[in-house]
This record gives C-alpha cells, sequence and structure tokens, in this order.
C-alpha cells in the first residue's frame, strides 16, 4: 500500500481520477486502505533549475538521492498496488544537440511511469539558436511543457535556455556539467557500501579529466569522499570546478588530489572510475588520445590495487563507467566482473534519479506537488 504527500490544489483536481479504495485525507496524502508508505523528507526544488551539483544544497543533494531511492523500492516492486501518477498532465521537452541511449530511455520511460509525457526533440526536430533563437525557443517551449530537458554540446545554451524559460530547466549533459549521471553514480554507490556510508571512501578517476568528472567529484567531496585524479598532462579537469570541489571536500571532511600515475591514484580506492577518452565532436583527435592516454586502461591488476577485503560480503572495490563503453577504457574482464561492476545498476539508476529531479521540480518534494493553475496543458510560469 502507498501514499504521495500532495499538495491540496494537486488533490482537488485528481482525487475524481482514485478508485474506490484510494482514499484522500486533509493531509493530501494518497493512501490505500491496509496501511500506507509515503515519500518523506524530500526538500522540493520547485521553482529552480537543475544545472550542476554545486548549485544543490547538502540538504538537496541527500533529499535527491533518498527520493530516488524511494521512487526505486516502490516503482520497481514485481507486484505493485496501485501507485500514484504525480506528474499526470505534466509534460517535458527533451533536446537533444547530442545523441544517447540512457538519458532519452530513461525520461521517458520514467516520465511515463510518474503519469506524465516526454517529447524527444532531436537536431532535425529543433536547431537551438540556428534557425530559432534560444530565447524564442526557450519561450516557446515554456508555453507548452512543464519542464525543459536539454542535452547540449557547449554549457552557455543550457544556460541561456534557463535564462529566458519560464519553467524549469534540466542540464542532460554540456559540455562542462553532466549532473544526472553524478546522482546515478552516489545513488548506485549507496546502494553498494550504504546509505550514508560514503563518508570517508575514496573515489579514484582514471582518464579524461571531463563534464561527467566535475559533477561526480562535487558529489563526492559534498557526501565527505576522498577524490582522487589521475589525467594525462593536458587532460586535466577544469580548475575553477576543481577548486570548488576542493572547497567542499575540505569542510566535509574529505579530500581531492591530483596524481599523474593512475597506479598511484588506485592505491586502496574503494571506487575507480572510468568514461570515454573520445567524446562526442572529438573523433578527429582519437590517434592522439590513444597515444597520450596509454597506460590508464583500468585492468584487473589496477582494480587489485585498490581497497582490500570486503563490505558485508561485497568487494570493497568497485567500477564504474557511465557508458557507452569502449574496449581501449576498460578491459572486458573489469567491465563484465559481476561482483565488481556496477555498470549494469548504475545505467538503470539513471530513470530513478531523472525521476527525483523531475518530481522535485515540478514540486512533488517534502512540500507537495503544488501544480500550477494558469495552464491546463502541463506548463506555467515559475515566480521569479
Amino acid at each position: 500500500m502507498w501514499a504521495l504527500k500532495l499538495s491540496r490544489p494537486f488533490m482537488e483536481c485528481h482525487t475524481r481520477h482514485l478508485k474506490p479504495n484510494l482514499l484522500a485525507n486533509g493531509y493530501g496524502l494518497w493512501a490505500r486502505e491496509g496501511g500506507m508508505r509515503s515519500f518523506q523528507g524530500v526538500a522540493s526544488l520547485q521553482g529552480k533549475n537543475f544545472m550542476n551539483i554545486d548549485e544543490l544544497t547538502d540538504v538537496e543533494l541527500r533529499d535527491l538521492l533518498s527520493l530516488s531511492a524511494q521512487l526505486k523500492k516502490a516503482y520497481s516492486s514485481p507486484s505493485p498496488p496501485v501507485l500514484p501518477r504525480p506528474c499526470e498532465g505534466k509534460s517535458v521537452s527533451m533536446i537533444f544537440q547530442k545523441r544517447s541511449t540512457r538519458t532519452r530511455v530513461s525520461t521517458e520511460t520514467g516520465m511515463a511511469l510518474l503519469g506524465g509525457h516526454a517529447l524527444f526533440l532531436g537536431p532535425q526536430d529543433v536547431q537551438l539558436g540556428v534557425n530559432e533563437s534560444m530565447r524564442d525557443t526557450a519561450n516557446v517551449l515554456s508555453r507548452f511543457n512543464s519542464l525543459i530537458l536539454a542535452r547540449v554540446f557547449a554549457h552557455t545554451d543550457v544556460q541561456l535556455l534557463a535564462k529566458h524559460s519560464s519553467v524549469p530547466v534540466i542540464n542532460a549533459l554540456s559540455d562542462l556539467y553532466h549532473p544526472l549521471q553524478a546522482l546515478a553514480d552516489l545513488l548506485t554507490l549507496e546502494e553498494h557500501f550504504g546509505k550514508g556510508s560514503l563518508q570517508g571512501k575514496v573515489l579514484t578517476w582514471v582518464g579524461d579529466g571531463n563534464n561527467v568528472l566535475h559533477d561526480l567529484a562535487m558529489g563526492a567531496a559534498r557526501l565527505g569522499m576522498h577524490v582522487r585524479v589521475a589525467c594525462p598532462v593536458g587532460y586535466e579537469p577544469n580548475g575553477e570546478i576543481m577548486h570548488r570541489v576542493e572547497w567542499h571536500a575540505q569542510r566535509s571532511g574529505g579530500s581531492y588530489v591530483m596524481e599523474r600515475d593512475p597506479m598511484t591514484a588506485v592505491a586502496g580506492a574503494h571506487v575507480i572510475v572510468t568514461d570515454t577518452w573520445v567524446s562526442m565532436g572529438q573523433e578527429e583527435e582519437y590517434e592522439r588520445r590513444m597515444r597520450d592516454f596509454e597506460g590508464f586502461q583500468v585492468t584487473r591488476r589496477m582494480m587489485e590495487h585498490g581497497a582490500k577485503g570486503s563490505n558485508a560480503g561485497r568487494p570493497a572495490c568497485v567500477f564504474l563507467h557511465c557508458l557507452p563503453r569502449h574496449p581501449e577504457e576498460v578491459t572486458d574482464e573489469v567491465f563484465y566482473d559481476p561482483a565488481r561492476s556496477l555498470v549494469f545498476p548504475e545505467a538503470e539508476n539513471r530513470m530513478w534519479t531523472v525521476m527525483a529531479v523531475m518530481l522535485s521540480l515540478v514540486g512533488g518534494g517534502g512540500r507537495g506537488c503544488e501544480v500550477g493553475e494558469s495552464h491546463n496543458g502541463g506548463g506555467g510560469r515559475r515566480s521569479s
């Protein structure tokens, strides 16, 4: 039996859809006879954008992870009861300048589970800043949709969308940040090591200092992890962003260090992470990058150099990769290791975390799903 805290306006609009065995009370709860389960302790992000991990408060970061876990438990039940549809009547426009399997499928499926609708807009459907200005695109989509999700090349593109949009904007990837991936990674690690147990753990990044690293390091540092980064010369992460990572690490009891030797960086690590060496748009650099990244492939020897022993019967050192993966980045032996490799649970968690972000942005956090009443189509302006 399940329940979701919802606001009174939402309840007044939607209680007519409840089945007889579902009850609505004065506190805005959906309850099923025989008990109740609610998504609890979650702060709403209503009226905000989701641009990177650094812009979240510590409470918001932990609450998003908590809500993701609760959504996963509720909606993945093998025999689910009647579940709430808190995003019924809501929609999200998904702008994709860059293709992606996980981002598209997780967002479309997740929004459908929440009762809403996701609209895919690829390069042939909308050309940001080309045939129509970014400002005009943001203004138009805001009048149709409750959310805008954008996977873009330049971070300035998603910033312009956010500036001119009257509904929340989700950064689904830019050249500087990938916050949705970071949430999925952190949720995966909490599932493996235990909720609240990442404090003091060592996370080592081996490879290109890219957008995925920026947000993962930010989140890990804020949760008290010790972040190590091993990159070849010329492939270091953004210095300004990593200065923020170091600041968060110091105040949370963690640390941040840069290494050149990957074997030194992974010594005693609980988590070893890598990503593609050649991102979309860098194909012409392939041969040079293969030479520069020699010695940075994650191997069994590298994993065995990590933390020893086990955690409640689970390996003390695990592997993450956000996918798609190429064999030069990590050997098959590591990538398909059923005990150490968490890459496929990590991929699944992309859905539960984007669901948490969308639900929180439309007001589905602890303050309830407070739906604006000015637009019947599910859009609506944010208050400034």
